[in-house]
């Protein structure tokens, strides 16, 4: 067996690997659209700022379906790369977050992306028993049941 064919297979190596994959073909059709710096994972918080207005991180948090932490250190990379802008909240500590005008100009751009990539992602789906999407559901919906270390015997 050569090197090349050596693959480790275990749960967690295989979404990543998907995962990067996805995240990969998208972040070049947003380089091909002209959406400089544009990070797939932003997409989740400029959709829900532009549903919602600007908000909290906190508020980021629970419509984007991560952590604080996560969101934290997502909004402070959209800050960076001049995507969104932050200012203080009602409550001192609180940051609120709202896009920058170069974003919102970019938006019919991100809208372009975002159906071209539902339009992949049904391509997809086409060709697998289940679309991925429902299976993940299913698959978190099983975990907040009982989780994996629930599982485990």
């Amino acid at each position: 067996m050569s090197r090349e064919d050596l693959h480790v297979t275990g749960l967690g190596t295989q979404l990543r690997r998907l995962l990067d994959r996805l995240e990969h073909d998208v972040a070049d059709l947003g380089a091909d659209l002209g959406l400089e710096g544009w990070r797939p994972r932003y997409s989740p918080v400029v959709r829900a700022v532009l549903a919602h207005g600007p908000l909290t991180i906190r508020e980021v948090a629970r419509a984007t379906g991560v952590t604080h932490s996560a969101a934290s250190q997502t909004v402070a990379q959209m800050r960076r790369d001049g995507w969104l802008r932050t200012a203080r909240g009602v409550d001192g500590r609180e940051r609120v977050v709202d896009l920058t005008g170069r974003a919102r100009e970019l938006v019919p751009l991100l809208e372009r992306e975002w159906r071209t990539t539902e339009v992949a992602v049904a391509d997809l789906d086409a060709e697998l028993p289940m679309p991925l999407g429902e299976l993940l559901t299913s698959a978190e919906r099983a975990l907040d049941r009982r989780s994996l270390r629930e599982r485990m015997p």
